[in-house]
């Protein structure tokens, strides 16, 4: 493949533009992503940005099996998703919201997809197409129907075409086409113009009410590539797993004790551990997606938090290799003994930094507990890895009780979506119990629906906590929402910080405090007393 990339952006009024976009080749590969941040909305330029590096990186290393179309409108409905829970959580209101125009080149193929009114075009021969299709209202034009972060969910719009050698993708935020017509368009990418000199050929014809931001990204193909044929043996999912089995070169030696798709095998002398797709995987295609997204999790997320993982280049079979760490876990650990304060706190910086690690990839683990944390000792310390990302899912894309029930924020009892300070709630319980090896509010069975009472102060257990630890670990496990952490960022401020914490003083009562029961409870106190006031004047 041989193609010219160039890309260009002028902001209306010589600051900060609330467009964004990006392009990047790799082998036979290009995707670019234009983003037009809404200026009526107070964090468009945050939209637009986050929606592009969030399209770029996903695609990148998208899951092998998906095809392009699948794995852009995958990662479209998950940054619209973030944004908007986001947004909505934040400001009770839209206020990330941003149109969205793709076009990912694989081969001899454009693939792509649009929300919004930023356009693609495709010119060929003289002749201009445009591929994307504008979500405008009829009568008022510049009111977006649709956008990245408007409602909770999207429906893009999908294109696909077949390219030939000399045809020239283009990407254009309004700010372009509502100055160029189409024809002008044309004609400018005949002559072969770059994006620099089309947006400010742009600029200069604009008249004063036309002044916007302006972007566009021009895709020049000289010529197409063919991508290598994949192999067409399916991958397939083992019904039984057996000591001795030997899969694609890895010898099989025992299973975890948590699950029998989970193995220590050796490969050339080396230990690892395979995870295969569950067995459901065979006649559900829900289960198989959600592996095959475990499986892109896993092998993206290695590094000092999780335990580094690949996907062999020639597998047989639906499965990904983990490093083997031999180490317990925390719930092992805590068989013998609590842990100490310091090793806690060192625990909680850990959990909190894995935490925002994964946010920045829009992600939550959703099953933080001890038995999902490695213990590594070292000469004069713990340190820690966080395993298991079969439950890692987009933040705020669930709303039911995944997880483990006594790790679950009361909220999520309550079709809640999972978020930053549900994960809190998970973090705090872990602390409370690596400190007391109790739980704050009980363990909690799977279909149980708790009463959550007043917890019992985890220093009341464990005297050697000092109190700002113990106000740390009661507002993360704070079982009104709003009472608690809201962010990972204010819990690691407070863990760096012990100074600065603040007491915290639990409600009364817990979970059955809230203010309606407190002012309903306030009337009835007063009219019981008026009552005995006037029964006594009466008597009188």
């Amino acid at each position: 493949m041989k193609v010219n990339l160039t890309s260009y952006g002028l902001p209306r009024d010589g600051k900060e533009s609330e467009d964004a976009f990006a392009v990047k080749a790799w082998d036979e590969t290009v995707i670019a992503v234009l983003a037009d941040g809404t200026g009526a909305a107070r964090r468009g330029r945050e939209a637009s940005a986050r929606i592009v590096e969030s399209l770029v990186s996903n695609y990148s290393a998208r899951p092998e099996s998906w095809p392009p179309q699948k794995a852009l409108t995958e990662f479209t409905r998950l940054i619209n998703r973030t944004l908007h829970h986001e947004s909505m959580l934040q400001h009770d209101a839209p206020e990330m919201i941003s149109t969205l125009s793709v076009a990912v080149i694989e081969g001899n193929r454009l693939f792509g997809l649009n929300v919004g009114d930023s356009r693609v075009y495709l010119a060929r021969g003289g002749q201009l197409a445009r591929l994307s299709e504008d979500h405008v209202d009829e009568q008022m034009r510049h009111v977006l129907r649709r956008a990245i972060g408007l409602a909770p969910d999207v429906e893009p719009y999908c294109f696909e075409r077949e390219l030939n050698d000399g045809d020239i993708a283009f990407l254009c935020s309004d700010g372009v086409s509502n100055v160029l017509d189409e024809s002008e368009l044309n004609a400018r990418l005949a002559q072969r113009y770059a994006a620099r000199a089309i947006v400010q050929h742009a600029r200069s014809v604009a008249k004063p009410e036309q002044l916007d931001d302006m972007s566009a990204i021009v895709i020049d193909i000289a010529e197409t590539g063919k991508l290598r044929a994949v192999s067409q043996l399916p991958l397939h999912i083992p019904e039984t797993l057996q000591k001795g089995d030997v899969i694609d070169g890895y010898e099989l030696v025992r299973p975890f004790q948590h699950s029998d798709r989970v193995w220590l095998a050796t490969k050339d002398g080396q230990r690892w551990t395979l995870k295969f797709a569950p067995l459901e995987a065979r006649d559900s295609e829900a289960v198989l997606h959600q592996f095959i997204k475990e499986t892109w999790n896993a092998t993206r997320l290695g590094g000092a938090f999780f335990v580094e993982a690949v996907v062999p280049e020639k597998r047989t079979a639906h499965y990904y290799v983990m490093e083997f760490v031999e180490a317990p876990s925390l719930r092992m650990l805590l068989k013998a003994r609590p842990l100490a304060v310091d090793e806690a706190v060192e625990l909680g910086k850990f959990l909190v930094e894995a935490s925002q690690f994964l946010l920045r990839c829009d992600l939550v683990h959703g099953d933080i507990k001890p038995e999902n944390i490695l213990v590594i000792t070292g000469y004069d310390r713990l340190s820690f890895k966080l395993v298991d990302l079969g439950s890692a899912t987009e933040i705020f894309s669930i709303t039911s009780r995944a997880g483990t029930a006594s790790y679950l924020a009361p909220e999520r009892f309550r079709q809640a979506p999972i978020s930053e300070r549900t994960e809190v709630f998970a973090i705090g319980v872990t602390l409370y119990e690596a400190l007391t090896r109790s739980f704050p509010y009980g363990e909690i069975e799977r279909f149980q629906t708790p009463v959550f009472n007043k917890a019992k102060a985890p220093v009341r257990l464990n005297p050697n906590l000092p109190p700002w630890l113990d106000s740390l670990i009661l507002r993360a496990l704070a079982v009104i929402p709003e009472r608690r952490y809201q962010h990972y960022s204010e819990v690691a401020f407070d863990l760096a910080h012990p100074e600065k914490v603040e007491p915290f003083y639990q409600e009364p009562g817990g979970g059955k405090c809230t203010p309606l029961r407190f002012y309903q409870t306030g009337f009835f106190i007063l009219l019981a007393l008026t009552l005995y006031l006037l029964a006594k004047l009466l008597h009188h």
